[in-house]
């Protein structure tokens, strides 16, 4: 595959490059990043062609999107399509630094966050967005972690909430200030009740429709399909698993994987050996056999990663290894494996 390729991203008019940058790694999700080791990441992956970033003011309480646009504000504003995400709004953390709990994340900034859907809260997650990033337009605009996983059974209440948020989306969508709006998705339940309440461009779907797990396919993906709703895939070595293989260390879902998923990776590695073909090549590419698939972004922590992420894209995959993982009951037999004309 041609990683500087590009695709549509359902009706927003947006053309997405085949393989984006996903920035949450830059705010120290797993690992410590350091400035240098930041700012030389994002360097090699422009300097690569990477042309589509994504961050959220979530990614290190807002670390993230301060490390992009220490880089993006030097470049052509036009070369490349920014995304980030609304739904968080944050504040600063009243105590001493030393002090701050920034969990999930081994650093971040010292600052706090609350959940607000509604148009208010979007402009003001928006407005300091732009503020964090120093840059004045942000391409895409995500709603971001509205879910069960979040919000159990206040759910219905947040959609609630959300009616407002989506009509500011939409003014600023027509206003030309972005140029789509969409949801993120860890939760594939949420995909149904998107669609049935909203009218939003696309989804990035963080978990779901990798190498081990095909079910969008279907019912999700066919009403994507008829509405003509975009699908950008957050995680396609599905949080680690899929890069680093079938280790005791190996996480899956953002958490240890259990013994049927390292059984199942093992398979699946024993046929990408059997064509030499890396696992995370596969893993890379096959999404990508959707048509609904705009990008792929996996995470980034350092130069060696987006370099490697390129020679997985590019790497020759024959036919044949995925018929292999049909034929083995490792694939859905309907995934296509083809790239569409």
């Amino acid at each position: 595959m041609n990683y500087l390729d590009k695709r549509l991203l359902g009706k927003t008019g947006v053309e997405l490059p085949l393989l984006g940058f996903g920035g949450a790694p830059l705010g120290e999700l797993f690992k410590k990043v350091s400035e240098l080791q930041a700012e030389e990441t994002l360097n090699q992956a422009y300097e690569s062609g990477i042309l589509y970033y994504d961050t959220a003011p979530f990614y290190g309480h807002g670390l993230s999107e301060n490390r992009l646009g220490n880089m993006l504000r030097r470049k052509n504003r036009k070369e490349y399509i920014l995304s980030s995400k609304v739904g968080r709004v944050y504040i600063p953390f009243n105590g001493d630094c030393a002090d701050f709990d920034g969990s999930p994340w081994l650093g971040g900034l010292p600052f706090q966050c609350y959940f607000d859907y509604s148009s208010e809260g979007f402009e003001r997650s928006y407005i300091d967005s732009t503020l964090r990033l120093g840059l004045n337009q942000i391409d895409l605009l995500i709603i971001h972690d509205l879910d069960h996983g979040y919000h159990g059974k206040k759910v219905k209440q947040k959609l609630k909430e959300l009616e407002s948020g989506i009509e500011w989306l939409k003014k600023m969508k027509t206003s030309g200030l972005i140029k789509g709006f969409g949801a993120g998705i860890n939760d594939m339940q949420m995909i149904p009740i998107f669609i049935e309440h909203f009218d939003i461009d696309f989804f990035l779907v963080a978990m779901p429709y990798t190498l081990l797990d095909q079910s969008p396919l279907e019912k999700v993906f066919p009403a994507c399909k008829k509405l003509e709703i975009g699908i950008i895939i957050g995680s396609p070595y599905a949080s680690g698993i899929l890069a680093a293989g079938s280790n005791y260390e190996s996480t899956y879902s953002y958490a240890p994987a259990n013994n049927e998923i390292l059984k199942k990776v093992s398979s699946i590695e024993a046929i990408c050996r059997k064509y030499d073909v890396p696992l995370k090549a596969a893993s890379l590419q096959f999404p990508l056999f959707h048509p609904l698939v705009a990008s792929v972004i996996p995470g980034v922590l350092d130069k060696v990663q987006v370099l490697e992420n390129i020679q997985m894209i590019k790497h020759p995959i024959p036919l044949e290894l995925w018929l292999d993982l049909k034929k083995n009951g490792l694939m859905h037999p309907e995934a296509p494996v083809t790239l569409s004309v």
